[in-house]
């Protein structure tokens, strides 16, 4: 194809965030389209989408050409308050030399600046880093256009001259035409310049979006990059000039100065340099290949040994089946040049243990080593497991190994700290991720600029439906949900605000670090990529991210942070403390007690277990063994799912086992006849075709790509082989193909579910075994997801667990267990209510366990550091029951809070002023702290105090108020149900229940009838339902926007291989407005005759009220018990009962539901 006589120089890509907005490869296919040779991508201060440019345009056989937008100092001259004075260079990369002076660059704009200002480099840092670089001025963003602007001529002549000095025959200057007022002013200034001083012009248009029509978003996105919104006048706007102009606009605009837009080619010849791919770059611990090579092989020799050690009754021959595949393992790393990274990770994962930082046994395809399990890198035994090497690393396709190390969530960062520490600081750094605007965040974002109302733009955003593993764009919602399409058709604000987000709709918002990911080099990084700084983290972050850093030679290494393994360290630092030593590596996977919990289905908290639908799934397949764990961890994702009840029904003898050859028991046994693991894909293709593993493993991944190439090739070869091998005919050969091919896109990593299986079992034998110590370390790592916090609660109480709640003398900071008179018991950790704050709660707890107990209010008051608390934490304190072992009186507490501080605070005083009272002696005369008198809290009082405390209802339930009603009307809580209503599949029970509807969520049946999705909840815990029925669904909707409960007629029924019912909603009816027509007695024992008179303050009698009133007492001449009514008419509620149990003298008070027949209103 004939090619256009211009090259666009000044192309910002998306990563330009919230400024750019053209993705890398898509400038590439823009390029070819205008038919330019060459394009440059030139970021600010960045190069990272230089990989992904680079590759896109050799595919689309355009020129790329490296170039940064680099933020220089201008010497001598600074802003009015004092900041450095910024100008921009464009920087290209002519060859080697040249790239990585523009990395080390970009590196020191991010790193070799204070971290208040904004990336930068002196003039002066580019000394000695300019060869290889070629310079344009930067048009009306650079200094000299700028200065001549200003009608500096002298300054500009001096900056000039310096930039001469620097690029030496590699200096442009640089000329635009896009209605800027600066360019405008210095244009015939430059020209001037650059014809004085022999130097050449060259033509740009800085592009930020390929075609004009985009100008309107790009408007909008400056918006969200300054907080602005589109009709604000102060703010920067975009410039209409700012598209991908072609060729031939490029000349019009310099029909004056051709050799200007020819010059474009001139730096694009200069310039045929791409980002350079590498093969792995590693620091070496033992000098060369050779030495590494011996010292992997020694130590995984001498690993090994250490292993087999505790396997005394290995017979000679399975001592060698073990020795054997280890030497095989150690020539394949050996000859695949990864000695010295197996040896790394053995490294920091030796000092990790030795540090009691714990690690886990095993992630991903890793575990399948025996040589990974000799250094002590996984603690899973592959021979035992039956998992494959080549599943890891295969000889026949050459592939960087990657260890996936699970570490202790709250240590992780000092392993990171050792790497740093070991290698060098300049030659670790953390990998960039890149936040998008995904549907619902580009929507609001845009709708905020837009100035449309805020309630609006989140309805509309939250039609867009929300699934992490299956997101929707714009696009999709459109079209796929009804209700946006007819806002979108009817409503013109609404139409502009999805046609504009659907422009921005997936660029780059802002970067930040992933999460787990580390580099190693074997020299400072920056010699091999360009690093960022994450403002919040003190290591560089490269700018490539995960994909692109290993392609420029970087090896990753996983350092992730489980939080099971926090648990199970902190489960055994509290059995510890009750003298009980638990070596949990060496459990035997054969607990009986385990295997009840699971098949009970009792898994909340248990890793990888815990999911109500996995819950279900036990139930149903009741696992009897180690191997039936790791297979359900594998099955439970979407598709191989449809194969659990297959799995179920043969495990448990419903079904016959069937196999799909012969030939296949020997792998298939394990997993009742099915497929369930990508290694037995691999074992199948070895068995019945004679594949190598390493080919079997090729196999597998043809079979996941579905290249159809490929597969016919793969197809060929398999069905040769079955022939070959075992003289199965072509069609049975190509019917077992098509079998595997099936579950080969389905097949689970077994190594990596071996691992996690491990972790399944450790948590579920410490339920099982030491259940106090379990919750207590499990609540403690979510201690402030108080959704978390409310299912343990509840479980705690399904399974009669006692949990204690939070006191100043018995409650530590965090979660610990107790023993009390009934046993033990959970302990409420204080820094778990809300608002308290965990530090001020350490402070409280070490004041307690250096002086003892607080034996009152007024002694607390005497002893804390005021500065540690504020009247929110009292009264957080105070409603949450932490007072109530010193001050039973909570709405006392709750009201004294400010004179508590008070207290405090006099007595902080007196302590730092020496002062000891009225007569100068040691012992001080504190003020005893007056606590002003309080109404008693009524029992919605109590648990909305609570609620807020704790974040939800601790120690009442909201249904409990209407305990009368819920009695009378015969309603059955979610627990009972589950416990004692027998059920078969396929029946259909009708059956009331009360509960508080906690939310309820419009939703789509696949038939397009709208439904509820339900969350209630009553005394035994949380549970899911659903509502069909339109009159129910407008009482439920209107109870969950206020938390409300309701009575409720169900139906029941339970689903195949399930143990649970399932819970559909027919009728409702709100318990409160039950209550307020209800025929109510109220009964009460009084022992004091002043009794009586506060009982009348206390209750009120109206019209429309139909309560009545008994009291029981006793005769003072018969001693036999008397009946009293008090009359009718009075209006009664739970309230009621709960102010009378405050009154001295009154006791036994109850609410009860009078039959019509027993009630007449006289």
């Amino acid at each position: 194809m004939a090619y256009s006589p211009f090259v666009p120089l000044r192309v910002f890509s998306s990563f330009t965030m919230l400024e750019g907005a053209i993705d890398p490869k898509a400038i590439a296919k823009a390029a070819r389209e205008r038919g330019f040779p060459a394009v440059a991508i030139v970021d600010r201060n960045g190069l990272y989408g230089v990989m992904a440019f680079g590759e896109a345009c050799k595919a689309a056989g355009v020129q790329p050409v490296i170039g940064a937008l680099l933020s220089i100092v201008r010497p001598g001259q600074r802003l009015a308050n004092g900041a450095p004075m910024v100008d921009w260079l464009a920087l290209y990369a002519q060859d080697d030399a040249g790239y990585n002076n523009l990395c080390a660059l970009v590196s020191h704009a991010h790193l070799g600046r204070p971290v208040e200002q904004e990336p930068h480099v002196a003039l002066s840092d580019l000394a000695g880093r300019t060869d290889g670089l070629i310079c344009l001025t930067g048009g009306g963003e650079g200094a000299l256009a700028r200065l001549l602007a200003g009608e500096q001529k002298s300054a500009a002549e001096d900056y000039v001259e310096q930039l001469e000095a620097l690029f030496g025959g590699r200096l442009y200057i640089e000329l635009s035409r896009r209605g800027d007022t600066t360019e405008a002013a210095a244009e015939e200034a430059l020209i001037d310049m650059a014809y004085a001083r022999a130097l050449p012009l060259v033509a740009t248009n800085p592009a930020n979006f390929v075609e004009p029509q985009f100008h309107a978003a790009h408007d909008a996105m400056l918006c969200i990059a300054q907080s602005a919104y589109v009709e604000s006048e102060d703010r920067r706007v975009s410039s209409p000039e700012a598209w991908l102009k072609p060729a031939e606009a490029m000349e019009d605009a310099f029909s004056d100065l051709p050799e200007a837009i020819r010059n474009t080619l001139v730096v694009a010849q200069r310039c045929a340099f791409m980002a350079p791919k590498r093969a792995p770059i590693l620091p070496s611990l033992a000098g060369d290949r050779e030495g590494e090579a011996a010292q992997l092989a020694t130590d995984a020799r001498t690993g090994l040994e250490a292993r087999l050690a505790l396997y005394p009754e290995l017979s000679a021959e399975e001592r060698q089946a073990y020795a054997e595949r280890l030497d095989f393992e150690v020539g394949v790393i050996t000859q695949m040049g990864f000695p010295g990274y197996f040896l790394i990770v053995a490294d920091f994962i030796k000092w990790a243990k030795a540090h009691d930082i714990p690690v886990g046994p095993g992630r991903g395809s890793g575990a399948g080593s025996v040589v990974a399990w000799a250094l002590t890198i996984t603690d899973l035994d592959p021979l035992r497991l039956g998992l494959l090497f080549e599943r890891f690393l295969n000889p026949e396709r050459v592939s960087m190994p990657d260890f996936d190390i699970d570490f202790c969530e709250t240590r992780r960062g000092e392993v990171i700290r050792y790497v740093q520490e070991k290698y060098g600081r300049d030659t670790v750094a953390q990998i960039i991720t890149f936040g998008k605007l995904k549907a619902r965040a580009v929507l609001k974002d845009t709708g905020r600029v837009l100035q449309m109302s805020y309630g609006q733009v989140d309805r509309l955003a939250k039609l867009v439906p929300n699934h992490p593993t299956d997101p929707w764009t714009l696009e999709r919602a459109l079209n796929g949900v009804a209700e946006l399409m007819t806002e979108y058709k009817q409503d013109d604000g609404v139409r502009r605000l999805f046609d504009m987000a659907r422009q921005l709709e997936g660029l780059p918002r802002h970067s930040s670090t992933h999460a787990a990911g580390v580099v190693i080099g074997d020299r400072p990084l920056d010699q091999l990529v360009p690093l960022y700084r994450d403002p919040r983290s003190d290591m560089p972050v490269t700018q490539f991210d995960m994909k692109y850093v290993e392609t420029a030679g970087l090896v990753k290494f996983d350092f992730l942070g489980l939080k099971t393994l926090s648990v199970l360290k902190e489960a055994r630092r509290l059995l510890a403390l009750r003298g009980v030593d638990v070596d949990l590596d060496q459990l035997a996977w054969d607990d009986e007690q385990v295997y009840a919990l699971l098949q009970r289905g009792e898994t909340v908290g248990v890793f990888q277990l815990e999911s109500e639908g996995m819950r279900r799934t036990l139930s149903a397949v009741k696992p009897t063994n180690f191997g039936d764990i790791i297979a359900l961890v594998a099955l439970y994702r979407p598709g191989p799912m449809d194969n659990i009840p297959l799995f179920g029904a043969r495990k448990n003898g419903r079904e016959a086992i069937a196999y799909p050859h012969p030939l296949l028991e020997g792998i298939l046994a394990e997993t009742y006849g099915i497929f369930v693991y990508q290694e037995q894909v691999m074992q199948a293709a070895q068995i019945l075709a004679g594949y190598s593993l390493g080919g079997a493993d090729l196999l597998r991944r043809a079979m996941g790509k579905k290249i159809q190439a490929e597969m016919d090739a793969q197809r060929e070869t398999f069905v040769a082989g079955c022939g070959e091998h075992n003289q199965i005919d072509a069609k049975t050969a190509n019917e077992l193909f098509d079998l595997i091919d099936k579950f080969a896109g389905y097949g689970f990593n077994k190594s990596h579910a071996a691992a996690y299986a491990l972790l399944s079992y450790q948590t579920a034998w410490l339920k099982a075994h030491y259940p106090h110590e379990f919750f207590a370390a499990s609540m403690s790592f979510d201690s402030h997801q108080t959704d978390k916090l409310s299912i343990f609660i509840d479980d705690m109480r399904r399974l009669d667990i006692a949990v204690a709640p939070p006191s100043i003398n018995d409650s530590e900071a965090d979660f610990s267990v107790g023993r009390g008179e009934d046993g033990l018991a959970v302990r409420y950790a204080l820094g778990a209510l809300k608002g308290v704050g965990e530090k001020a709660m350490e402070v409280l707890v070490a004041e307690r366990h250096a002086k003892g107990e607080f034996a009152s209010l007024d002694d607390f008051a005497s002893r804390i550091d005021p500065k540690q608390l504020n009247r929110r934490q009292i009264e957080a304190l105070a409603g949450g029951g932490a007072f109530d072992c010193v001050e039973p009186d909570r709405p006392r507490a709750f009201a004294g809070a400010e004179a508590l501080l008070a207290s405090a605070n006099s007595s902080a005083h007196e302590r730092s002023t020496g002062q000891g009272g009225l007569f100068g002696g040691d012992i001080a005369i504190a003020p005893v702290l007056q606590l002003p008198a309080a109404e008693p809290w009524t029992l919605a009082e109590r648990m909305t105090r609570e609620k807020e405390a704790f974040g939800f209802y601790f120690s009442a339930h909201p249904v409990e108020q209407y305990e009368a009603i819920v009695q009378a009307r015969g309603a059955r809580s979610y627990g009972d149900i589950c416990e004692n209503v027998e059920m078969t599949p396929g029946t259909r029970i009708p059956m009331v229940m009360a509960a508080m509807v906690e939310s309820a969520r419009p939703r789509v049946s696949q038939r397009g009838n709208r439904f509820l999705n339900l969350t209630l909840s009553d005394r035994s815990g949380q549970f899911q339902s659903s509502c069909f029925d339109e009159q129910a669904g407008k009482v439920l909707e209107a109870l969950a926007a206020e938390g409300g409960c309701a009575i409720l007629s169900v139906e029941l029924d339970l689903l195949e291989g399930e143990e649970t019912p399932r819970v559909t909603v027919r009728g409702a009816q709100s318990l409160a407005d039950i209550a307020a027509t209800a025929a109510l007695q109220l009964t009460c024992r009084v022992e004091l005759a002043d009794a009586v008179a506060e009982i009348a303050g206390l209750l009120e009698r109206r019209d429309d009220a139909r309560g009545k009133v008994v009291i029981a007492t006793r005769d003072p001449l018969t001693d036999a018990d008397i009946r009293i009514e008090l009359g009718n008419r009075f209006a009664l509620g739970p309230d009621t009962v709960s102010r009378l149990e405050m009154v001295a003298g009154v006791t036994e008070a109850a609410l009860t539901l009078v039959a019509p027949r027993d009630f007449r209103v006289r």
